[in-house]
C-alpha cells in the first residue's frame, strides 16, 4: 500500500483537499470555491479536479481518496444523503461518481465530517495519546464521534455520535433538526450567534459593537473571542453560558458511554478556556460520582488540518475500518 493518500473536507462553502503520507501528515494542500448552488454534478468535478491534483504532486501512487463530508453516510462509506448547505444533494453515491471521474483506479471512502475529525484527531491531533474519546465539532452545527481503540465506532446505521441533537432542555428552542432543546441549538455557529446578540442589547458599552461597527447581524463567535480577549465583561459571560450548556451535554455523554476523554475541535473551539474552562467545571456536576474521576476536555489545535488527516486515514485503513 502507497504511504501516500488524499483528504478531502467537502463543506456547504469551500472544498479543502490534501496530500497526506501515512506517517509525516500533510505533504500539500489546495482549495477552492464549493459554489454550491451549482448543485452536485459540478461539486463532484470541482472534488475531481482537487483530487487530480493533489494525485499529480505525489511522489508515488495514492492509496485512496477518503472524503468528510456532513449529512447522513451510507454504512458502506459511499453514498451522501441530505447534506446540509448542499443544495439538491438528496442521495448522492459520491464514490462511485468519483470513481467515473478520476484515472487512478483507487478506493474512495466517503464518512461523516465528524468521524472524520475523530479519526484525524486520534492519529495526528489532540486525540493521539488517547485510544478511546469522544470527539465534538463545534462550527455551524455541533457534530461528534466515538473514537474506540483507535477506530470509528459507527452504531447501528453509521450514525452513532450525534451528540449536537441530545437534550438538554426539553421546553428549549429547536435545532435545525427539529429536536428541542437540543445542544446544537445553543451552540451551533448561529444560535450562539444570535442568543450573544439578544444579550449584548443590555449592554450597550460592549466592545463587541466596535468589533460589528455597530450591526449584530454580523456577529459571530470569533468575534465574541476577540471581544473577550480584549477584556469585554459581557462576551466572556457568554462564552462562559455557551460552556456550561457544554459542559451539561457532556456530562450526559460520560454517564452514557463510561468515556474520560472528550476532545473539542470545529470553529467555535477557537474560544479556547473562554468556553472549555465553565465546560470542564460544569462537566462533573452532571456526572455520576463513579465516573468523575480522570475527566479531562482537551481542545483540538490542528484546527481544519484534522479533518483534511482524517479523510486521508480513511484511505490507509479502508473501507471496513469501523466498529
Amino acid at each position: 500500500m502507497s504511504a501516500y493518500a488524499v483528504g478531502i473536507d467537502l463543506g456547504g462553502t469551500n472544498l479543502k483537499a490534501a496530500l497526506v503520507h501515512e506517517d509525516d501528515g500533510l505533504v500539500d494542500t489546495a482549495r477552492c470555491p464549493t459554489h454550491a448552488d451549482r448543485g452536485p454534478d459540478f461539486v463532484i468535478k470541482q472534488i475531481g479536479r482537487l483530487v487530480e491534483q493533489m494525485t499529480g504532486d505525489a511522489p508515488d501512487p495514492i492509496s485512496g481518496v477518503g472524503i468528510g463530508s456532513p449529512g447522513a453516510i451510507s454504512w458502506e462509506r459511499t453514498t451522501v444523503s441530505q447534506p446540509p448547505n448542499l443544495p439538491g444533494w438528496t442521495t448522492v453515491d459520491l464514490s462511485a461518481r468519483l470513481d467515473d471521474l478520476l484515472e487512478a483506479d483507487v478506493p474512495v471512502i466517503v464518512e461523516n465530517d465528524a468521524n472524520v475529525a475523530g479519526l484525524g484527531s486520534a492519529f495526528y491531533g489532540a486525540g493521539q495519546d488517547h485510544d478511546s474519546f469522544l470527539m465534538v465539532t463545534l462550527g455551524t452545527g455541533v457534530g461528534g464521534a466515538i473514537i474506540y481503540r483507535n477506530q470509528i465506532f459507527r452504531g447501528t446505521t453509521g450514525a452513532a455520535a450525534e451528540i449536537g441533537h441530545m437534550t438538554i432542555d426539553y421546553e428549549g428552542p429547536y435545532a435545525n433538526s427539529g429536536v428541542a432543546g437540543a445542544i446544537e441549538g445553543y451552540l451551533g455557529q448561529s444560535f450562539l450567534s444570535a442568543h450573544a446578540a439578544d444579550r449584548l442589547t443590555n449592554h450597550p458599552d460592549s466592545k463587541v459593537y466596535d468589533l460589528v461597527d455597530g450591526d449584530l447581524s454580523q456577529l459571530t463567535p470569533k468575534v465574541l473571542y476577540e471581544a473577550a480577549e480584549a477584556g469585554d465583561d459581557a462576551a466572556t459571560d457568554i462564552l462562559a453560558w455557551a460552556g456550561h450548556k457544554l459542559g451539561c451535554v457532556l456530562g450526559s455523554a460520560v454517564n452514557l458511554l463510561d468515556i474520560r476523554t472528550i476532545v473539542v475541535g470545529g470553529g467555535v473551539s477557537g474560544a479556547g478556556d473562554y468556553i472549555l474552562a465553565p465546560a470542564r467545571q460544569t462537566l462533573p456536576q452532571f456526572v455520576v460520582p463513579g465516573l468523575r474521576g480522570d475527566l479531562s476536555i482537551i481542545q483540538e489545535t490542528l484546527g481544519n488540518k484534522v479533518s483534511l488527516l482524517g479523510a486521508a486515514r480513511l484511505a490507509f485503513e479502508g473501507r471496513t475500518a469501523q466498529v
